[in-house]
């Protein structure tokens, strides 16, 4: 009996139909949560030619018996959807840093599973009879897993499958961080599943669909759930640019403790306390988040990273996560335009005797970044003298002062606009610095923004 007439005795398909509905909905929950990732659109990908291979290779040829040649051609689905899922386990290895490790092996193997993938469509355009009388449902009647022929479409197939399962293996050897873990062990549980609906008996090809999609989805959910709080983490501290970087190629990379060379803006609001003093939390709350808003603004606009917010102190990293050639010429323009944009802020705040400012210190040299943390509460974090000098110099500049330490400005070159507005002061002393700061102050005329 070949497979149409096999189909013909299994009138109700409602159980493929749900089967191909479920990929369905999964294709479009992996692309509208994430679209702009290319896992996430390879994932989709993978699920909507899945569905459309059950419904042509099940439902249709249920249903209208179509010629042996046109079935032969269902198998381009089933191979696209191979094809595409061995593409996104290429992508989701591209995310995660190999350190040492040799990653030839595992994209090689990826690259010969999509070429198998090729050779069963070929061979199922070429021999449909045979890819419906020895290899789908080949389970239902074992004596057919000695003829050639099954292997003709099995041997594809299964290397297809075995490329995959060795790459991801391969992948896991390099300790990706926890999301990108659990997301690629739920695809190794439900890799097998697939696999097998091939030669399953037609009853229980369904089920072995729909226990793989399950495997998956339960993965995929706590890796969205992660990524939801990784994200939470990221959006306090780093930069659009970074988070971006993130989420394409993962945070343990973006996030390794490196040394670089960065430059650090320190501001806080002179006269806050006192205020704070003065005046009801939910006015000072307002101020501080029109503060921070303010700051947040320029900060973004720059690509720099928010270290911290400590009441009125804003710790702000420029060259770190990434490296910034221009960092102290940008580090510069970011404490200029800093000054300007909060000077709106604490000028409505103030009034009377309670008048609130903005100082501003910026210091460049190398520091060492990266996350610390403990029992599961993580900070990304910059260690280094010039953070320490940055920090100073803000506690001693008077409203509406930028003070910067002079091996920023060396930094920053010839550029004619910072040398117009640099005022040299005289060195000082600092606690925690053997020697006097030589430093400078940049002139209010040169804020880049309206008071």
């Amino acid at each position: 009996m070949n497979r149409v007439e096999a189909l013909a005795t299994l009138p109700d398909v409602t159980a493929h139909i749900l089967v191909c509905l479920v990929a369905l909905g999964m294709a479009l929950a992996f692309i509208s949560a994430d679209r702009e990732s290319p896992t996430s659109r390879w994932l989709a990908a993978t699920f909507a030619f899945i569905a459309i291979a059950i419904d042509l290779n099940i439902v249709v040829t249920l249903t209208w018996g179509p010629p042996l040649w046109v079935q032969g051609l269902f198998a381009i689905p089933e191979a696209l959807s191979i094809i595409a899922l061995l593409e996104w386990i290429y992508r989701v290895r591209r995310t995660v840093p190999a350190g040492t490790l040799d990653t030839r092996t595992g994209d090689v193997a990826l690259r010969v599973g999509q070429g198998a993938a090729i050779v069963y469509a070929v061979a199922a355009i070429t021999w449909p009879e045979w890819r419906n009388d020895y290899f789908f449902g080949a389970l239902a009647n074992p004596e057919t897993l000695g003829h050639w022929q099954f292997w003709v479409f099995a041997g594809p197939v299964f290397l297809a499958g075995f490329a995959g399962i060795a790459s991801m293996l391969l992948l896991l050897n390099r300790r990706p961080d926890m999301p990108e873990r659990i997301r690629v062990l739920a695809m190794l549980g439900a890799v097998p599943f697939w696999a097998a609906s091939f030669v399953l008996p037609l009853e229980f090809t369904a089920i072995s669909m729909i226990i793989g999609e399950v495997i998956l989805f339960v993965g995929a959910t706590q890796y969205h759930v992660l990524q939801g709080q990784r994200g939470q983490f990221m959006s306090r501290f780093l930069s659009p640019q970074v988070a971006e970087l993130v989420r394409q190629r993962g945070l343990k990379h973006a996030m390794q403790e490196s040394l670089q060379e960065i430059t650090i803006v320190c501001c806080d609001l002179r006269g806050f306390t006192s205020y704070a003093q003065a005046h009801p939390s939910s006015q000072v709350l307002r101020v501080l988040r029109e503060y921070y808003d303010a700051v947040g603004e320029v900060v973004g606009r720059h690509g720099a990273t928010i270290k911290d917010f400590a009441g009125d102190g804003v710790l702000i990293l420029v060259g770190a996560p990434l490296p910034q050639a221009d960092h102290a010429r940008v580090g510069v323009a970011l404490a200029q335009q800093v000054r300007a944009a909060v000077r709106p802020v604490v000028n409505r705040a103030s009034h009377g005797d309670h008048r609130l400012g903005i100082g501003v210190g910026v210091a460049s040299g190398p520091a060492t970044v990266g996350i610390v943390g403990s029992s599961g509460r993580y900070e990304y974090t910059a260690v280094g003298p010039a953070v320490n000098l940055a920090s100073r110099l803000c506690e001693i500049a008077r409203d509406g002062e930028v003070l910067v330490a002079a091996e920023t400005v060396t930094h920053c070159g010839d550029c004619e606009d910072h040398n117009r507005a640099l005022e040299s002061r005289r060195p000082i002393e600092v606690k925690g610095f053997p020697a006097p700061v030589a430093l400078f102050n940049v002139q209010d005329a040169l804020a880049g923004a309206p008071a």
